[in-house]
């Protein structure tokens, strides 16, 4: 438990940094666009990059490994949805967003640094797979439903258009297929540019944990809204459950791709929910309730997920 402790503290600790920061400090949120972007379109692909080039090209062929992921994820949104469509009744955008606090967690800002840390560099490859393929999953289902709740008159040609931009101009994804296809070519960066790429890969995980603790801190919980009372569990402890259950299908399995994978089931809802939420202008507040809570809760479920990982009771 100490060395788990260990491992873990220290990365919570900079959230807690972030969040005191945040109260004691009067600066408005709009201060963390820079350290935002700095994070979505230059070190966190830079740490993407780094891992997937220097990763056999091989490995990338786990299509079985990608499709029970995913379809574990899209089965946890569709039980949020229905839940929220049965019971609250306030419509398919409503349901929408319930659906992403549900399945959509913080894979990108809080998935690398942790599964890194906990599992070592291996971790980065099924980490950048998984947020491809649940982001173009994510990507696509937002529109899509969105538009369909609003009965938009909206062009499907200009709607598909639009999320095939939102899906190749991420950056995070443009890494991934640049790190891929540095494998395939076995391309090696000129030392200088391997040690540029290390040390933005190193401020990645600092950055977005104080950069989540901040964000907490701006958008303080007014209310503990109802629909948290089955939101969290599902996210933090079903969520989780069922990737091992999907995964533990498949034979012979890399532990670390089964751990990693799981790892990314048990974060948070990520903040894109709100943002989300903000964007179409529904459920505002109670995502971002779930953004907090979620993210306060994870600090006792992630320590002990990442202890029956790493003593290998799972």
């Amino acid at each position: 438990m100490l060395s788990v402790l260990t491992l873990v503290l220290p990365l919570f600790f900079l959230i807690v940094a972030g969040y005191i920061s945040g109260r004691l400090v009067k600066l408005p949120i709009e201060g963390l666009a820079w350290l935002n972007f700095f994070l979505l379109y230059i070190s966190l692909p830079a740490l993407f990059f780094r891992l997937l080039s220097k990763t056999p090209f091989e490995e990338f062929s786990n299509a079985s490994f990608l499709l029970n992921t995913t379809a574990a994820t899209f089965s946890i949104f569709l039980l949020c949805f229905v839940i929220a469509l049965l019971f609250s009744r306030e419509g398919i955008r409503v349901a929408t967003i319930q659906g992403f606090a549900g399945a959509y967690g913080n894979i990108g800002y809080l998935g690398p640094p942790l599964a890194i840390a906990a599992f070592g560099p291996a971790a980065g490859v099924p980490v950048a797979l998984i947020f491809c393929v649940d982001n173009t999953m994510h990507f696509t289902l937002a529109p899509l439903l969105m538009a369909l709740g609003e009965k938009s008159d909206k062009n499907i040609f200009s709607l598909l258009a639009g999320i095939f931009k939102k899906i190749f101009t991420h950056p995070f994804i443009l890494a991934t297929i640049a790190g891929m296809t540095a494998a395939w070519l076995r391309f090696e960066p000129p030392a200088i540019i391997d040690t540029l790429l290390l040390s933005l890969s190193n401020a990645a995980a600092p950055c977005a944990l104080f950069a989540m603790g901040v964000t907490a801190a701006l958008r303080p919980l007014k209310r503990v809204p109802p629909e948290l009372g089955y939101l969290v569990p599902i996210k933090l402890v079903l969520h989780p459950l069922l990737i091992y259950i999907f995964l533990k299908q498949i034979p012979d399995l890399d532990p670390v791709w089964l751990y990693s994978a799981v790892l990314l089931g048990a974060l948070p809802a990520a903040t894109d929910v709100f943002i989300l939420a903000q964007n179409y202008s529904v459920w505002e507040e109670r995502a971002s309730s779930a953004v907090v809570v979620t993210t306060a809760a994870s600090i006792v479920t992630l320590t002990i997920y990442l202890y029956l990982a790493r003593t290998g009771l799972i």
